[in-house]
Formats: structure tokens, sequence, C-alpha cells
């Protein structure tokens, strides 16, 4: 009896073995197959990034206002972008950087950040979200956008199926996605818009950790004396106080620093006459209560804030602020140290020549706007907290941060935090 329950036991044992390598065969092989079809979607979204085909003009693609040579910037001084159906309409913001944003965080009105990154005991208020507004959460979900927008590539859902299926990207979506991908015109806008966001997702791409400043955090270079100056007035309180809101160090768990908490944040930038829309005297960007962003018009609370953007790779752009108001980084650290001592250096002028301050914001929502340094204390006739040579070491600062001065990401083998989505593969 002893020698038959033995045999048995082996032959259970056996069994479950062979069991457990069949089922870990199999779940190797879904990962497998969930990378290549994950390859093959990136593939599609790359080559649909740069195709003018998906726009109703045929003239304008996603790289027209991210061009890849400027890291996903503006190639470009233009305040706001042209596009629509005839390519001359005008956008109403100035197109943001798309790298990084695998960093940004879904949006949340009370946000805490993670015990790995800082003090998760704060409220940092209104943050994340994509957009300039923070109103949608994907990659996906923000491809989406432009490709309809009648200010920018002007298409339809049914325009842009067709594109898709006419181009050569559609055996490549089809193999990635099943052969009913493109069956019918909503799924076929998912598939293209799924191919965006996961070419955004591409960490080597849009995320590389390249630049001089993580050279120097990783002991592979060393700051200038100029540039080592701007780091110390971008951290302190009294002077810069940068980051404040420009996240400079690395978090608790080693993260590179994303130079941006993500948070949304009203700052008063002056009105911008060159918009076609703001003709209208009656017409406000009002950023998250409105008008691009839906669900919170009518809370005054969240009236004028924009959320903060990266300043990776600011050093590339030429247009600054949602409303593209400012094309210099030394005028833009300027308007942050003077806003207030002298307003009309930076807001229009009523009838009488005196300046209208916090022109491009309503009286009702002034409540709403930033006080903390380096505004606070803020009067005219008052000292600004950086002079000019200061501000210069800033700007050399900065552009310590444009990626391209390394070859590959000095962090790699300690993961950067990213969303789940950001490396979740095609199921």
């Amino acid at each position: 009896m002893q020698r038959h329950g033995f045999l048995l036991l082996l032959c259970c044992a056996g069994a479950s073995a062979t069991l457990l390598a069949s089922a870990g065969d199999a779940t190797s092989q879904w990962y497998q197959s969930a990378r290549e079809r994950t390859a093959l979607l990136r593939e599609a979204g790359k080559a649909i990034f740069s195709d003018p085909a998906f726009s109703a003009s045929g003239r304008q693609s996603c790289a027209s206002c991210h061009d890849p040579a400027h890291r996903y910037n503006p190639p470009n001084a233009l305040d706001v972008q042209m596009g629509g159906s005839g390519f001359r309409g005008q956008g109403l913001r100035a197109p943001p950087t798309l790298t990084y944003l695998n960093r940004v965080p879904p949006y949340d009105n009370h946000h805490h950040d993670s015990e790995d990154e800082a003090d998760n005991s704060i409220d940092n208020g209104p943050t994340g979200g994509l957009t300039w507004d923070g109103r949608i959460d994907s990659g996906a979900q923000q491809a989406s956008i432009p490709l309809t927008s009648p200010f920018e590539m002007g298409n339809s859902e049914a325009g842009v199926a067709n594109a898709v299926r006419r181009s050569p990207h559609a055996a490549t979506l089809r193999a990635a996605l099943g052969d009913d991908a493109l069956g019918t015109d909503s799924k076929a806008f998912a598939a293209v818009t799924r191919a965006l966001g996961a070419f955004e997702e591409d960490y080597a791409e849009f995320s590389p950790y390249t630049s001089k400043y993580d050279a120097w955090l990783t002991g592979r270079a060393r700051l200038s004396a100029q540039e080592q100056r701007g780091l110390e007035l971008f951290n302190d309180e009294a002077k810069g106080n940068c980051a404040q809101c420009h996240l400079s160090r690395r978090g608790l768990d080693g993260t590179p620093p994303a130079f941006s908490d993500y948070g949304l944040i009203a700052l008063a930038v002056p009105r911008n006459p060159a918009i076609a829309r703001n003709r209208d005297p009656g017409f406000h960007d009002l950023g998250a209560c409105g008008p691009e962003r839906k669900d919170k018009a009518g809370q005054d609370e969240y009236c004028g804030l924009f959320r903060t953007p990266t300043l990776r790779n600011v050093g590339l752009r030429s247009t600054f602020f949602h409303n593209g108001k400012f094309h210099d980084l030394t005028e833009v650290i300027e308007f942050y140290v003077t806003r207030d001592i002298t307003p009309e250096r930076w807001y229009s002028r009523d009838a009488r020549g005196q300046a209208i301050a916090y022109d491009d914001l309503p009286a009702r929502y002034h409540g709403n706007i930033n006080r903390d340094p380096p505004f606070e204390g803020q009067h005219p006739g008052a000292k600004a907290r950086l002079d000019k040579d200061e501000i210069a070491s800033i700007v050399a600062f900065l552009h310590t941060l444009d990626d391209g001065y390394l070859k590959d990401n000095p962090y790699r083998g300690t993961s950067p935090s990213a969303s789940p989505s950001a490396s979740s593969p095609v199921r």
C-alpha cells in the first residue's frame, strides 16, 4: 500500500509539473505575442504620426505641430499653429511637447504624490491629465483631439477611417489588432488613436533622459559655473523658486526629475491679441473650466488654471505658455519676477492708458491667481528677486534639460516611474 501510494504521489507530482510547465509555456507565448503586437502597433503609430493623409486638408500631420527634430515641440515660432480643413484656421493654444507624457498622472482634483516619490500627506490640488487643461488621461484619448479638432487636423471619424483603410498602415494594424480592426469607422478610428498612443509610449523615443542635466545627476558630466549658479537660483525659494512647480530633484525612489509637478495653476499670462478668437472681448480661454474642457464649466475655482508643463526640452521651443504669448526664455523669467511690479510692461491698457492687470482673466477669478514666490511681495516699485545676470544663469541651466547630450538613458536598469498604461502590452 505504501509503495502504491508513493507511486501515486510521483504520478500526481509529474502530472502537476507537466501542467505547470504547460501553463508557463502558454503564459510565455502570450507575452511574446503581446510584445510582437505592441511592436506592430507602435510601427503603425510612428508612420501615421507623420502622415498628412489623416488630416482633412491632406497637408498636416501630428508631426507638423510636434516635430521629432524639436523633441516633439512645435517646429516654428508661431504663437499657435494653423490647421483646419482648408489649412486656414488658427489654433487656440500653443502645442506642448509630447515628451515625458508617461510621467503625467491621471487628472485628480486632490492629488497626493506616491510615497515612493515624495510626501504623500500633502494635497497638491488639481493635478495631472494631458493637454493644457488636463481633460483626458491617455495617449489614445489625446491623439483623438487633434484628428477631429476643427482648428487642427479638421478631420472626422469617417474621414480618418477611410484614410487608414487606404493607407499602407492598414495591414500592420490588422496584424496587431485583428482582421476586423478596421471593420467599422469607429473601430478604425480607435485603431488609429490606439496606434498613436502606443507610439507615444515608446520610452526610448519620448522619454530618453539624455540631457546634460541627467548626465550631471548620474556623474557623467559637470555643469559650467553659470549652469550651476542657474540651478541654485532655480531651486532657491527666495530667488526663482522655480522648483516649487518644476521639480528638479530625483524622487525618493531615485526616479529622475520630471521638471513638473503637473499641477494646474493660474499664472495670469497676458492676453494674446494675435489669436483670432481673442478679437472677441467677451471670449476668454479659462483652461480647466473651459471652453475646451466641459466638465468643470461654471466651477469658478478652476477658472484660469492650466497644467504646469515639463521643462525638459524647453530650450528647443520658441513659443511659451498656453497661448504662445512669449517667444524668449529670458522674457518668460522676467514676467515671473516682475508681473506685479511692472504690469504696464505685460498687460494691455485701458482708454486712460492704465495697465489692465491680468487682462485675460475676468476679475471674478482673480482670487485663483498664484501669488507664491516669486510673485509674493511684488508691487509697483518693489525690487525683482532676480537681476539680469541671474536670469541669464537660469536660462543657461534650462538649456541643460534638452535631450541629446547623451546617446543612451543613464538611468537604464533603474526603471524610471511610469503610469501602468505606458508599459502595457497589447491584449
